[in-house]
């Protein structure tokens, strides 16, 4: 048996990508480092690659909606053009899972600001109000910005925005980010954590930011009944500097056996081996043929 395997042969073994080796030029977790934006020329270099991030894993995920472009904002001159502004546009109040939700399916950049919200877990999320001790006495803990550190927070269509996000937020059903996610070497499967409980709103912006992972979160009460967020849905937030690695691989696999365009379901005894499964199971002294 061969000892190590391109990730062609890999994939055609039906192990999908999580057998990478280990030279890979993929960043880890100790060398990730931010991307400077230097001028306006890389700005709008790097906006373009975001927006066809978001065209492609609508295409290659059947998505049924835009991943969300989400941007925290350090001043009010960073609102980008042509973002709504809520209240002050339209005299309208939302919850942050309401904005995400206008953003992905009626295509809407908006803009959130501390008069905007309709939900305390965000501003106190995102350092636009204190957080009282007494939080914790009725509600789920979670992680905040730094109070003051930001007034805002925009999201928008990642494949229209005209920023850069700091975290990419796709809501899908668990085939789909079981498609994307396979896709993904080995040594990065440690960087995928998950939460389960609210706000979601936090789980996906603040905790990809501060630690630089990958979250599934389960979307939280508020998603679903005032957000219309399906039954089926699960999100995916991915910090910015995850993105290129991310969409790399789910480039390079779209075609794969585990791509969810072609996973397809099949009942089957005895069904076929890939030649990997086939040596390993001759090893252990197995009926493999």
């Amino acid at each position: 048996m061969k000892n190590t395997y391109s990730r062609r042969e890999v994939l055609g073994l039906g192990l999908g990508s999580v057998a990478l080796i280990a030279g890979s030029r993929i960043a880890s977790a100790a060398d990730m480092k931010p991307s400077p934006v230097n001028n306006e020329e890389e700005k709008m270099t790097e906006i373009s690659e975001f927006n066809r991030y978001g065209e492609d894993l609508e295409r290659i995920l059947l998505l049924r909606s835009s991943p969300i472009a989400v941007k925290m904002l350090e001043k009010e001159s960073d609102i980008p053009e042509g973002a709504v502004r809520p209240f002050k546009d339209r005299g309208q109040h939302w919850a942050q899972c309401q904005a995400f939700a206008l953003s992905r399916r009626e295509m809407t950049t908006i803009a959130m600001l501390k008069e905007d919200h309709w939900c305390p877990h965000p501003m106190m999320a995102y350092g636009m109000a204190p957080k009282p001790e007494s939080v914790s006495q009725w509600s789920h803990p979670y992680e905040s910005f730094e109070e003051g550190k930001y007034v805002g927070i925009v999201t928008g269509p990642l494949k229209l925005a005209n920023f850069i996000p700091d975290v990419v937020i796709m809501f899908s059903n668990p085939a789909q980010q079981r498609g994307l996610l396979l896709t993904m070497p080995i040594k990065d499967v440690p960087l995928v954590k998950g939460h389960f409980f609210p706000p979601s709103c936090a789980y996906s912006v603040v905790h990809p930011m501060k630690d630089g992972n990958i979250w599934i979160v389960l979307p939280d009460p508020g998603d679903y009944q005032r957000a219309l967020t399906g039954e089926d849905e699960m999100m995916l937030a991915v910090p910015r500097d995850r993105m290129k690695t991310l969409m790399a691989g789910l480039r390079q696999n779209e075609n794969g056996p585990f791509a969810y365009r072609h996973h397809h379901m099949f009942m089957e005894s005895d069904f076929e081996h890939p030649e990997l499964y086939k040596q390993m199971f001759k090893s252990w002294g197995l009926h493999y043929e």
